[in-house]
């Protein structure tokens, strides 16, 4: 009855933290992310779920280097898309498809917290269990990641509880788990050593092992087939060869600057937590080795996917459940250090001191994430989709960020310049919240159909 006690104070303390500004438009925080992942559920919403042929409102260049007139996305597998288009579809929610995307990922991020406990008692007993699932249910760039439209919310969910079934010896349940994951994210690979190595802590005989093997080696398939059936579609795949070594930074100075002074360092653990990583790490105690190993799967991602993670901070999500899992332990080892050793009271005071300024300094950092960047595209896009066509097709320039073309319900281009090439790809109409002068050369030429200070609005297809 306790436990069971603690697992709901656990859920739903993170689903109350993670409704924090939850009916914010996207425009938050990699926005331009967000709304890619939330177009291909409006594109399904729309038009239907077709797993195999997932499509999103940017027609541009930019991702792939080629015109995308259909509109692929071929990234992830649409699975997460595929199941909240269904639920707005079936519940009639697409005016609150934003707000549905992030419910979502809210609950998924919830369930987590309580896999993360259940996966830290399994391995390190209760407090530190405790200790862990309260890291990842209030620590605020958890709480961030744990209601953005995106990914990586529900890959935290399949991963963890992959390996709490590992731990369990459910092994075919796991190595589905693991296969659903490398489709969502293949990166999921990096933890494939710490899932194969669980067995042998277990003493599992010979034929158990090879069993094992076999079985996440057949999770490995359904990846290579999606991988293999996407690349009839170039044009909807973005470019990813940067995500490696962008700008030759993997192990130079600003890779462990970026990574783990300022993203692990700061914005995660706010400073006051590294002590507990580093006992963590080093106090002794049962499945030390988990724990180590897993932070090698961790370190073995970082440094292959060193451009990613260097350019965006949602690469680390990630990182999360090893971190809290480190914490959980270290937490318990600080206040359980031996009374010969320390001041008992006051090592207890001063770790709690620790916790809050972690809290403090964190939250310091990633308080702006949930901030609206610029409000003055939701009206714009409200307008946009008001007045003109369903089939319209909008370019809407916000340097590439596709929040704005978001905004519109509309497909086109995030992205302005030539234009009359992209009049002659089908676009339909202009929409601009600066007065620029490709903007006021337009308003010259074509019909303005609304202006004020916040935004203009041009039909392409009418001149003066």
């Amino acid at each position: 009855m306790k436990k069971i006690l603690v697992l709901l104070v656990l859920f739903f303390l993170s689903i109350s933290l993670r409704l924090y500004k939850i009916n914010n438009p996207l425009a938050d925080w990699h926005s331009f992310r967000q709304a890619d992942t939330a177009s291909v559920t409006r594109e399904f919403v729309k038009h239907g779920v077709n797993w195999l042929y997932p499509r999103y409102h940017d027609l541009s260049n930019i991702q792939s280097g080629k015109d995308n007139p259909e509109g692929f996305r071929m990234v992830e597998f649409p699975l997460l898309n595929g199941l909240t288009a269904q639920v707005i579809r079936t519940f009639n929610f697409q005016s609150q498809e934003v707000l549905v995307g992030r419910l979502v990922s809210v609950i998924f991020s919830s369930l987590t917290t309580v896999i993360i406990f259940l996966l830290a008692e399994s391995l390190f007993g209760h407090r530190p269990a405790i200790f862990a699932g309260l890291f990842f249910a209030i620590n605020p760039y958890s709480v961030y990641y744990g209601r953005v439209i995106l990914p990586e919310p529900f890959l935290l969910f399949l991963l963890t509880l992959c390996l709490l079934m590992q731990v369990k010896r459910i092994y075919l349940l796991s190595a589905l788990l693991f296969a659903v994951s490398l489709l969502i994210k293949p990166y999921a690979i990096f933890l494939l050593p710490l899932i194969l190595l669980i067995p042998f802590n277990f003493k599992s005989n010979r034929w158990l092992i090879i069993y094992i093997f076999v079985l996440f080696g057949l999770a490995l398939i359904p990846l290579f087939l999606w991988r293999d059936w996407i690349k009839q579609f170039p044009s909807g795949i973005p470019a990813s060869d940067w995500l490696y070594n962008k700008d030759n930074i993997r192990l130079k100075p600003a890779f462990f600057h970026w990574l783990f002074e300022i993203r692990i360092g700061t914005f995660i653990l706010g400073l006051g937590l590294l002590p507990a990583v580093v006992f963590g790490l080093v106090s002794k105690g049962k499945n030390l080795l988990f724990l180590l190993v897993h932070w090698v799967c961790i370190f073995l991602y970082l440094v292959v996917i060193a451009g990613g993670n260097v350019q965006h901070d949602y690469y680390q999500v990630f990182l999360l459940p090893v971190i809290s899992l480190t914490v959980g332990r270290g937490l318990d080892a600080l206040f359980n250090l031996p009374f010969e050793a320390v001041h008992k009271k006051l090592s207890t005071i001063l770790t709690l001191v620790l916790v809050l300024w972690s809290l403090f300094v964190s939250w310091y950092n990633v308080r702006g994430y949930f901030q609206v960047n610029n409000g003055s595209i939701i009206p714009a896009g409200e307008a946009v989709d008001r007045l003109t066509p369903k089939e319209a097709k909008v370019i809407a320039p916000y340097n590439g960020d596709t929040a704005f073309l978001f905004a519109t319900n509309r497909t086109g281009w995030p992205i302005g310049y030539y234009i009359e090439d992209k009049i002659k790809l089908g676009a339909t109409h202009y929409v601009s919240v600066v007065n620029d002068y490709e903007t006021d050369d337009l308003a010259k030429t074509y019909k303005v159909i609304l202006k004020n200070d916040q935004f203009v609005l041009i039909d392409l297809t009418q001149k003066k």
